[in-house]
């Protein structure tokens, strides 16, 4: 070998570089990052990482841009729940770790009645350290007849959801097998969701963003303008619906989904959050309470109903209303919708009717009136 070839091979210029790519695609950028946090057990400083990502070793930019766009990556992919963990390594100093035991799911094997099965194990990465996730025959069944469940809803993105983790759970499992012959047909919505609605609310509640649409009002049936914070989704009596701060209102209001169009998530400060959700709410406990009067998006009025009879309907009706001070035979309720409440007290046959206030006193006779005229009809 000569002097000159020698002195080439062992010149610091001459280590080999990544690749550059002109304009590297976001995904190709995540693809690498992951890339070079698996391959490693301690954490790598972002000098280290940029050796192996070719979009953050490219000096055509700043060194303040090219670490910009890691920290971008870095959220986006935690968002995603890509659990990349930050270690203060000294003063000022971060390195950052993805352990494979956190990033990569359990080796799935399905038991049978003489033993459980053995997933055939990968020797390289430390994939041998990944834990085991056994099935039962009636685990499987009750996977796949929930999944069938949830495609019966009719929600599209969380029938595709579904049908995504069933085909990712098929590659190491006999979902086939599994799959109910009897599955359960929900009735449809009447009124179907663009998907483009639900894929627009999930990414301003991932994103903590705030989103404006037009609502059509259940009550006035006129539509309007309005600037949410998104709080959660919940489905409750066949429909979806939104819970979040109305900013106009400054209230929590609970907006039915399917009356919800032209969607528009805030595109400022992409990365940054609009607003945190109160550490008092709770989407499931919020959810569990609510009944069909109170999700309107009018004001809520307090309706007093007295409890005529002492029969099992007045006491499950009593059970959903709050007690009223010095009159056991009375309880309070929060409506929003005063004709789905009225339908309600109907339903009772006469166990309980509203005393206050007016308003609803009026309509709720009203619709004894209607319903009374209806029969009549028929028995002539």
């Amino acid at each position: 070998m000569t002097a000159r070839k020698q002195a080439k091979k062992s010149s610091p210029q001459a280590v080999k570089q990544p690749k550059q790519r002109e304009g590297t695609p976001k995904i190709q950028r995540w693809i690498d990052l992951l890339a070079a946090l698996l391959r490693r057990k301690y954490p790598a400083t972002f000098e280290e990482l940029a050796r192996e990502v070719p979009a953050y070793a490219d000096s055509r930019q700043a060194r303040d841009a090219r670490t910009r766009m890691f920290e971008r990556d870095k959220d986006e992919l935690r968002a995603f729940g890509v659990p990349i963990e930050s270690v203060e390594l000294d003063v000022d100093v971060h390195g950052y770790r993805l352990a494979s035991a956190d990033f990569y799911l359990p080796y799935l094997v399905a038991t049978t009645s003489a033993r459980t099965g053995k997933p055939r194990k990968v020797d390289s990465f430390g994939y041998r350290a990944l834990a085991t996730l056994a099935f039962e025959p009636e685990e499987l069944a009750a996977v796949a007849e929930s999944a069938a469940r949830v495609r019966a809803l009719g929600d599209p993105m969380l029938s595709a959801d579904a049908e995504s983790a069933i085909r990712k759970l098929a590659f190491d499992l006999p979902m086939a097998a599994s799959m109910p012959s009897d599955a359960p047909v929900l009735a449809r919505n009447r009124d179907p969701v663009d998907p483009v609605v639900y894929e627009r609310l999930g990414d301003a509640l991932l994103r903590q963003k705030q989103v404006a649409f037009q609502y059509q009002s259940m009550e006035s049936d006129s539509s309007s303008e309005r600037t949410v914070e998104p709080y959660g989704l919940f489905f409750l009596g066949s429909h979806w619906y939104l819970a979040g701060r109305d900013l106009k209102r400054e209230a929590v209001r609970n907006l039915r989904v399917s009356r919800i169009s032209v969607v528009r998530v805030n595109p400022r400060r992409a990365q940054t959050r609009d607003y945190e959700v109160p550490s008092s709410f709770s989407l499931r406990e919020h959810a569990r309470s609510r009944q069909a009067w109170e999700l309107g998006d009018g004001d809520i009025e307090d309706v007093v109903v007295v409890l005529l009879r002492d029969s099992g309907a007045a006491r499950a009706a009593a059970q959903l209303g709050e007690t009223v001070a010095g009159e056991p035979h009375k309880r309070l309720f929060k409506v929003r919708r005063s004709d789905v409440f009225c339908r309600w007290l109907l339903s009772l046959a006469g166990d309980a009717r509203a005393v206050s206030p007016n308003s609803v006193v009026e309509r709720f006779h009203q619709m004894v009136a209607e319903t009374s005229a209806v029969y009549a009809r028929d028995e002539r």
